[in-house]
């Protein structure tokens, strides 16, 4: 048997079902989970900050890229949700597709077109493919996506009280994945929006969109792009009230809620709409929903790895 990894060792595994996966150990312990600074939305569910104790875990350093997704879909012949459906949600800035693909604009959020074609394979629209992009995260993938790629793998979606644990890189109570401050020595630490949103993007970060898996440093745990970049899926239900009753030991989430957790904010995120790219920011969509800004990272079914 193999000796289990240290803490923030990475290590890829070769069998077959879990190529690809280049797993970080989190260590057990406990940390105070939720909006230490009072600064989210209160329909979110941030508060109250509240103890939770967890046991080690093998998470994926970064999220699932679309290689990664490839080689399920060529495994399998999965078919995305967005498939079926026909369309997707994708940014008007972004989009590579003929006007005739475009259906509509989603009401309140004019930035998000419906487009006909656009899917995990077709990012952008059908002028687009993911082979271009084959190192930046998959995009358009429902929560049942994520189960089915989990299922196929081996592994399974983290927690919410695992993914916040995880991003926070073993650091106490701060706002973001590396601290306070949102750059560090006029650096950019994560892929959001700069500029006036949603009509101009200055990209100052490097990315319009997408940024590829490993662009930005890692936290203290070895994750890459816990901040912005895409929102990650997590297995729990969502309420906005689950925190004032939430078990200390392992929570699992509320056994109902209006739809699955997602994390982490995305590359749309700027502060004067959507200040969601801070470490206990949280949000949810239905489990069928897909978008060009969605995608997540998966944990090992044992914290051990193995042979």
């Amino acid at each position: 048997m193999a000796a289990p990894p240290r803490t923030g060792e990475r290590r890829v595994f070769t069998s077959p079902a879990l190529a690809g996966h280049d797993d970080v150990l989190v260590p057990a312990g406990a940390f105070l989970m939720g909006d230490a600074f009072g600064e989210g939305y209160p329909s979110d569910g941030e508060l109250p900050v509240h103890p939770v104790k967890l046991e080690a875990f093998r998470i994926d350093a970064t999220a699932v890229t679309n290689g990664m997704f490839a080689r399920f879909v060529e495994a399998t012949g999965h078919r995305s949700e967005a498939e079926d459906f026909g369309t997707s949600a994708v940014f008007h800035l972004l989009l590579k597709a003929p006007r005739s693909a475009v259906l509509g604009a989603a009401a309140g959020a004019p930035w998000w077109l419906n487009v006909r074609g656009a899917d995990w394979a077709h990012p952008a629209g059908p002028d687009s493919h993911w082979s271009e992009v084959a190192d930046h995260p998959v995009v358009h993938v429902s929560h049942n996506d994520a189960l089915a790629y989990c299922e196929w793998a081996g592994r399974r979606l983290p927690t919410e009280a695992e993914w916040e644990y995880a991003a926070r890189g073993g650091l106490s109570g701060k706002r973001y994945a590396w601290g306070d401050e949102l750059t560090v020595s006029g650096e950019h630490r994560c892929n959001i929006w700069q500029g006036t949103f949603p009509a101009l993007n200055t990209a100052a970060d490097g990315f319009p969109g997408t940024a590829p898996v490993r662009s930005f440093p890692p936290n203290g745990y070895g994750l890459h792009e816990v901040a912005g970049n895409v929102w990650e899926w997590c297995s729990d239900m969502f309420h906005p009230g689950y925190y004032g009753m939430s078990p200390v030991e392992n929570p699992q989430g509320p056994r109902a809620g209006s739809g699955r957790v997602m994390r982490g904010g995305s590359y749309l995120c700027h502060d004067s709409y959507c200040n969601r790219y801070r470490v206990a920011a949280r949000t949810s969509n239905t489990p069928d929903s897909s978008s060009g800004n969605c995608g997540f990272r998966t944990v090992a079914l044992d914290p051990v790895s193995p042979e």
